[in-house]
């Protein structure tokens, strides 16, 4: 028998991992959200009564047939900490397909895609992904390894936008760029040492699809993706010492490239 090469046993494996892969999603607005999205594949909810009676339009509507759990001993498997508010969903993750796809954008402007290099805190995720539903980005795209995946404490943070905006974490950053740039796309990393300021750079084409890139807080972006851009570029600040977490440079940045 010939024996498989260890790069094809790894997809495999990696695979199932996938396939088996849940999230447990908490909170009344994060599940009541997952309840009304007809993509979100949905395995077991654990509500209280108070919970059931707040939720009790949503779950009819998702046809699931909801566990009964005591407050005081909440059943779902989730931190203690966690403000559940009595309501807590175990899903799938999303699938939102492929890049290429998403990227084409649907509304009337020209399309805006974020690109988040190594960020993992998930309420920076989640944050980033609010801004992007309210400004009309097309997706967010982070990295597969070394990047916040889909998590309750995502979902709670991003308040919704985690069911309706596309969330795609890509194997290779780098190769994510490349293929946004063969469709038209202009890529501009965020770094707050850079020469020219955002506005000043797109100035001119604003009418075409940007892409924006930002590295996670303290390092920033590393310089193999720096690299990868067609220019790097700041938010100015008003004051020498000023600063911007990402997910607030993020909701700056999306402002400042509207069409």
């Amino acid at each position: 028998m010939v024996k498989k090469p260890k790069w094809v046993v790894a997809k495999e494996q990696s695979k199932k991992a996938a396939a088996a892969e849940t999230v447990w999603l908490f909170g009344l607005h994060a599940v009541r959200d997952a309840l009304m999205n007809p993509r979100r594949e949905r395995l077991r909810l654990v509500v209280t009564r108070n919970a059931m009676d707040k939720l009790a339009d949503a779950i009819a509507e998702a046809g699931i047939a909801p566990e009964m759990s005591d407050p005081r001993k909440f059943a779902a498997p989730i931190d203690p900490q966690s403000v559940h508010q009595g309501a807590a969903m175990e899903v799938k993750p999303l699938n939102w397909g492929r890049l290429e796809d998403v990227a084409l954008g649907e509304g009337e402007g020209p399309p805006r895609v974020i690109l988040l290099d190594r960020v993992t805190d998930p309420h920076n995720v989640g944050a980033i992904l609010r801004s992007a539903e309210v400004f009309g980005a097309s997706a967010v795209v982070g990295t597969l390894h070394h990047s916040a995946p889909e998590t309750g404490a995502l979902a709670k943070t991003a308040s919704g936008a985690l069911e309706r905006q596309p969330y795609l974490r890509e194997r290779n950053l780098a190769d994510a760029v490349e293929r946004l740039r063969a469709m038209g796309y202009l890529i501009y990393g965020l770094d707050g040492e850079a020469e020219r300021t955002l506005e000043d750079t797109i100035a001119d084409v604003r009418d075409r699809p940007i892409a924006l890139v930002l590295g996670a807080e303290g390092p920033g972006l590393r310089p193999k993706t720096k690299d990868t851009c067609d220019a790097l570029v700041k938010i100015p600040y008003a004051r020498a010492f000023g600063s911007l977490n990402v997910s607030n440079a993020a909701a700056v940045a999306l402002y400042a490239t509207r069409g």
